[in-house]
């Protein structure tokens, strides 16, 4: 009886420990990758700011081939919303909306992931010209963990988990815009 005091008492000192690691540790996080496109601004913007696209090049938008896809709105203008559904858990369940456009220079999302977990983080694309024909396009995400979930955080490198996606995903945008 009293080594299984004492191992409750461990197991409640780590559990106190972490929550009070859980304090201290950063909640935010932020990823961006960018590329160089051989092709003008407008004609690169005009391609990425229509998330259909992302079909085309993103990542996850292939990891499921047979995922459910719906649209609400009209593509390329903010209000848009891009929703999948698939039984693969490396796509789950969530949405992409366009909540902001400048054109010719940036587009910005909001996701919304519901299953395998619930979240909501933030995406972006900018451009931005390197002379008359070269643009640099940078894709990027930030996101927030509520305490105690952002001790996670130091045991997740989120710029390695989604920073080779987003650089697999400009790399095939890259190879398709200058075609």
């Amino acid at each position: 009886m009293k080594i299984l005091k004492k191992i409750l008492f461990v197991i409640l000192g780590i559990i106190v420990l972490a929550l009070v690691v859980a304090l201290f540790t950063k909640k935010d996080y932020a990823v961006e990758r960018e590329v160089t496109i051989s092709k003008p601004k407008q004609e690169v913007f005009d391609f990425i700011k229509f998330v259909k696209n992302q079909d085309q090049y993103s990542v996850w938008n292939n990891i499921d081939p047979a995922m459910k896809k719906s649209y609400t709105g009209t593509d390329g203008t903010v209000g848009f919303i891009y929703a999948w559904d698939s039984t693969n858990k490396n796509a789950g369940k969530g949405e992409q909306e366009i909540t902001k456009i400048t054109d010719g220079e940036r587009i910005e999302m909001k996701l919304r992931f519901k299953e395998p977990f619930e979240a909501e983080d933030n995406a972006y694309m900018t451009t931005e010209p390197i002379g008359a024909d070269k643009t640099k396009v940078k894709w990027g995400f930030t996101g927030k963990m509520p305490w105690p979930m952002n001790l996670m955080l130091l045991c997740m490198n989120m710029e390695e988990m989604i920073g080779k996606d987003l650089q697999g995903g400009l790399d095939k945008l890259k190879t398709i815009v200058e075609k």
